[in-house]
């Protein structure tokens, strides 16, 4: 069912920080190696562009934005003994993140090719490296004492860190927390099949679903997204330009929504989507939970999310120095 509901203004209330909203995001936080050529690439031969180092990984970009909108944001992670993972928590921190962070003997902090293509879109080649070296240990149930918990689907996925995704979820319920998940990327939750990934998805029984369209579709084998209401209360499709789709679980029936945003352009639209993510949560933990589940506050939190991918795309995210 479909309802239109009366655009209202993102604007974060001003709280004091003690009584911000406390999150905690567990995952990757990597070394992103972006390159971006001026025109289409040339067999053979070289091209002018762009290349840059920055603070990457979906955990780490949401946490980023968290604080950045006034969130108590931590982040528990697992970066390589090198200078890469010294200069990657650093700049976390800088944002007023705060890291829980396992160093991990033997492996390089992870890093991700990020290869831009002329009008914004990517493609990623992934070395995870450390990243997925968090293991159940080293987590502290006081971690998680907070309103939510929020992980990427790279989370529950490779060993040790999928176990540890999975002891966050445990822990944080037994704190009272929420749980929110992002599909994240389609090909790495599907690599042992559409059965296995459902099953993942549906038995961290997550609060609040984030997912682009094209990852709904995938993950579901069809293009019925209110099927994402089979893994979760509420979930948000992500289009981009084309603003979100909310879809809430009621009693009477799915319950659907779209919110129009502007159209933007970009030249890069890596890290937009999580930095929607924290745009959206950071909102939606603003409103007093009896009032949540209303579809203004699902709009306000959409253009909320719809805002900080804005600022994300128009902002990007800061050359990291190494050293």
């Amino acid at each position: 069912m479909s309802r239109s509901v009366r655009r209202l203004p993102p604007r974060f209330p001003r709280r004091r920080r003690q009584n911000a909203p406390k999150v905690t995001v567990l995952g990757d936080l990597m070394l992103d190696v972006v390159v971006a050529p001026a025109r289409a690439l040339a067999r053979g031969t070289d091209v002018p562009g762009r290349v840059s180092l920055r603070q990457g990984g979906s955990a780490a970009n949401t946490a980023r934005w968290l604080a950045r909108l006034g969130a108590r944001s931590t982040l528990v992670t697992a970066v390589g003994r090198d200078a890469i993972g010294r200069t990657l928590v650093e700049a976390l921190r800088s944002d007023k993140v705060t890291v829980r962070a396992t160093r991990v003997a033997g492996r390089p902090s992870g890093r991700i090719g990020v290869i831009v293509i002329v009008g914004g879109e990517r493609s990623f080649v992934a070395d995870r490296g450390a990243a997925d070296g968090l293991r159940p240990a080293d987590l502290k149930p006081g971690w998680f004492a907070g309103d939510l918990l929020h992980l990427p689907a790279y989370s529950l996925i490779e060993s040790p860190l999928g176990d540890s995704g999975r002891r966050a979820i445990k822990l944080a319920r037994e704190h009272g927390a929420l749980i929110s998940l992002d599909l994240a990327s389609a090909a790495p939750l599907l690599a042992h099949g559409r059965r296995v990934a459902r099953r993942l998805v549906e038995d961290a029984a997550p609060d609040i679903l984030f997912s682009t369209l094209a990852e709904a579709e995938a993950y579901l084998g069809g293009n019925d997204v209110d099927g994402l209401l089979d893994a979760a209360p509420l979930a948000v499709i992500k289009r981009g330009a084309g603003g979100a789709t909310v879809l809430a679980r009621r009693l009477a029936g799915p319950h659907r929504f779209e919110v129009a945003t502007p159209a933007l352009s970009a030249t890069d639209t890596t890290g937009a989507g999580d930095a929607f993510d924290a745009g959206f949560l950071a909102m939606y933990l603003t409103a007093p939970s009896d009032a949540r589940a209303r579809p203004a506050s699902l709009h306000r939190a959409a253009l909320a999310g719809h805002r900080a991918a804005a600022r994300q795309l128009a902002s990007g995210s800061p050359e990291l120095v190494l050293g």
